[in-house]
């Protein structure tokens, strides 16, 4: 048994030598570059900087970078102001270091480079992925015109609080959608190949649960047990890597107390050994540096800590860059650390094919014929009317007839400043088209008559920090009183009055967390006072959250929501507003009532005690004094101006064995007066397993086209990993039983159907 011992040993560590190699080729070019280099240009590469002139998006602009990047001390650039200044600086890179390593160009493009698109949450709206897939590889195709080759995007944190800005980002609540629109993302930013200089690097962010801080408050914490992370929260993480995403970002919160850009189970353990990542991880602006405020040590201890848990690149802070060599001598990393992560910058790179040409995203012959052309202007359009949700259509008011007398009133009618919605930071506004010039385009026979109304709020402290990044929220020199009546008399010689109204577009987004998220009070007024005219009114709602608007739904007025709806804003919203698309949006994330009811979320578990059906109060069980527990709008709500029939459900099989697939159909009728689309949804509720089941989760959906009075047998596969969860031992299992399924056009989805799982 001794005599066999070393030879077993030397067998089983020979099988993890293959295995690795298995997992990961090397890259011979990258291999022989890694051992000319220096501990500083290694350590060099893993500094990533913004010269200013760009858009910043943190508090930090770095300092002396044509002379950093003189030294090798610079591994890619952000926020670079323009293609001749990307030269300049890759002209530095390659022409006047010694190993000529070229630098990465990247960018925030959330929604479209210049072409933008609706904000995240409002595409998600739309839930169809092949829209969702176009506007990436417009996004793509723009944005490396322009000399970009890695986009911070997208953004697949789930957001249940719509007090946190940043839900404007993301695609809502929930897990499943949101890995279907992480892996359409991340398909059309990177393409089939990334040496294809229309496609870029992706960075699936925030890693992770970034959408889950406490309070809604931006940068907070976050505590949430393994399990909730995994079944709720994670899944559109992994959809992004297992969809080749090249780059992951960390996040500025921390998971289970330390701070995601020094956390090695979340960067290490769970990345790349549990879900085989094989890109580098890059951290949020200065996180590294922010990770001393979170109480974890001074710079150079973070910075040690950060690289061994698997960051590879410094955003900003410089952390890496003026610490890792004296870690290095004390012994608190190893040059393995700093090797393993500069390899993985360089893979990167590679794969970019930078270095067989480092202009191949500098090209002066494509701006003028791949960005902002009327092509991808014409997706921008589409992207904006499938993202819209009908929330209440009054009697039947819309859509609208085109040769009408209309006072078109509120603050955001004729705002071109509000129309692209928050990070939009490579659009610009001056081509955004605004709601009155696509009505005057859609509708020219129209009579239009505009008054503002009122301002977006009259508060001007709160106007102020609103507008960091431009003049959003523009208080008029007028009285309220005066803008008021200026819309009252375009009403009262009117046959219909449309309000724009809502947020302004930094009223959402990255440190835009609110406590109240109702509609300003200076807007309510108006639109009470445009009610009290006795003339029909239609809402059409900006914002870039869900709001909580039950005064404005008990009034008698028709709502569609629109988001901010992007460079095709005011043509997308007359198209709908005057019939020419049926309103198809879904929503993505549950409108509370009153923001007291947050989080309110589709798919919430019920509880020992749980409310009766009816919403009675009853004392001892788990429900309000003061309100419902239902959400004003539930998740997959949206309105059509047409009607849908859903009928004959059916299950394919009674009884399933372990690894099969269910096939779920069900009949749809359009039964009203226009051709329209609906999105199928369908639900499923896991009755008795192993931990508490949530009361229904989305496990899938389809988006079908109907004329008027057409039926349709709609059929969705339920996969063999849709019944799977994570038990408490984290293993993805599905457990046998019972599984009830529910179909509809939302979440509050009446048909059901059961069957069993042996």
């Amino acid at each position: 048994m001794n005599v066999l011992k070393p030879i077993l040993v030397a067998f089983v560590l020979s099988l993890t030598t293959i295995g690795i190699a298995q997992s990961k080729k090397q890259i011979p070019e990258v291999e022989a570059l890694l051992k000319k280099m220096t501990i500083d240009e290694k350590i060099g590469q893993l500094n990533l900087l913004t010269p200013g002139g760009g858009v910043a998006t943190g508090s930090v602009v770095s300092e002396n970078v044509e002379a950093k990047i003189k030294a090798g001390n610079v591994g890619g650039l952000f926020g670079v102001a323009s293609p001749s200044k990307m030269k300049i600086a890759q002209d530095i890179a390659v022409k006047q270091t010694r190993l000529q390593i070229p630098l990465l160009f990247g960018s925030d493009i959330i929604h479209g480079y210049k072409t933008t698109f609706p904000i995240p949450l409002g595409l998600s709206s739309s839930w169809d992925m092949d829209l969702i897939k176009s506007t990436a590889q417009i996004a793509a195709k723009e944005a490396t015109a322009d000399g970009i080759n890695w986009n911070f995007s997208p953004m697949v944190d789930i957001a249940r609080d719509p007090r946190w800005g940043r839900i404007a980002e993301g695609a809502g609540e929930d897990a499943y959608l949101g890995s279907a629109i992480a892996r359409a993302m991340v398909t059309g930013y990177q393409g089939d190949n990334l040496t294809d200089a229309n496609t870029m690097l992706a960075c699936v962010k925030h890693f992770a649960l970034y959408g889950a801080i406490e309070g809604g408050r931006d940068y907070n914490s976050v505590d949430m047990s393994r399990v909730k992370m995994f079944n709720q929260y994670l899944p559109p993480y992994k959809a992004a890597i297992d969809a080749g995403a090249a780059s992951v970002m960390t996040s500025f919160n921390d998971v289970d107390g330390v701070p995601a850009t020094g956390n090695k189970w979340l960067l290490t353990d769970l990345l790349r050994d549990r879900w085989g990542f094989e890109g580098f991880v890059v951290s949020d602006y200065t996180s590294l540096n922010e990770m001393i405020a979170h109480g974890l040590g001074d710079l150079q201890a973070v910075s040690a800590l950060a690289l061994k848990a698997g960051l590879d690149m410094d955003m900003v802070g410089e952390g890496f860059l003026s610490t890792l060599k004296k870690s290095l001598s004390e012994g608190k990393v190893t040059e393995a650390d700093i090797t393993n992560a500069c390899r993985r910058v360089l893979e990167a790179k590679h794969k970019l094919g930078l270095f067989d040409n480092p202009y191949r995203y500098i090209d002066n012959s494509r701006p003028a014929k791949d960005i902002l052309t009327k092509e991808n202007r014409d997706v921008a359009r589409q992207a904006a009317t499938h993202s819209f949700v009908l929330l209440k259509n009054e009697n039947n008011v819309l859509p609208l007839k085109k040769a009408t007398k209309i006072a078109l009133v509120g603050p955001l009618a004729d705002s071109r400043n509000n129309m692209l919605g928050t990070w939009a930071p490579t659009g610009d506004v001056k081509n955004a088209i605004t709601i009155l010039e696509g009505f005057k385009n859609v509708a020219p026979d129209a009579t239009i008559t505009y008054a503002k109304g009122s301002n977006i709020l009259n508060d001007a402290e709160m106007a102020k920090k609103i507008n960091v990044f431009g003049p959003r929220v523009e208080i008029s020199k007028e009285s309220s009183e005066a803008l008021l009546n200026e819309a009252l008399a375009a009403a009262k010689k009117s046959d219909v009055v449309v309000a724009v109204v809502g947020e302004a577009t930094e009223m959402s987004g990255e440190a835009a967390s609110r406590t109240d998220i109702t509609i300003p009070d200076t807007q309510k007024k108006l639109i009470k006072a445009l009610v009290e005219t006795g003339k029909p009114v239609v809402l059409v709602l900006m914002s870039g959250r869900p709001l909580a608007i039950p005064e404005e739904f008990n009034l008698p007025v028709s709502i569609l929501q629109v988001w901010h709806p992007g460079v095709e804003a005011g043509n997308a919203v007359a198209d709908v507003v005057f019939g020419n698309y049926n309103p198809s949006g879904k929503l993505t994330a549950t409108w509370p009532r009153s923001v007291g009811q947050i989080p309110v979320y589709h798919s919430m578990k019920n509880t020992g005690r749980p409310a009766p059906a009816s919403e009675e109060f009853q004392k001892f069980k788990s429900n309000y004094l003061d309100e419902k527990n239902s959400p004003l709008f539930p998740f997959g709500y949206g309105l059509s101006y047409t009607s849908f029939e859903y009928a004959d459900l059916k299950i394919n099989k009674d009884k399933i064995s372990q690894g099969e697939a269910v096939e779920v159909s069900v009949t749809l009728k359009n039964t009203g007066n226009f051709d329209g689309e609906e999105v199928v949804q369908l639900y499923l509720h896991d009755v008795v397993r192993s931990i508490t089941p949530p009361n229904r989760e989305l496990k899938g959906f389809k988006k079908v086209f109907l004329k008027k009075n057409e039926s349709k047998e709609v059929t969705i596969t339920l996969q063999p990993e849709d019944l799977k969860f994570y038990n408490s031992d984290l293993e993805f299992v599905a457990e046998p039983g019972t599984f009830e399924v529910f179909v509809g056009g939302d979440s509050n989805a009446s048909l059901k159907k059961e069957f069993i799982l042996e």
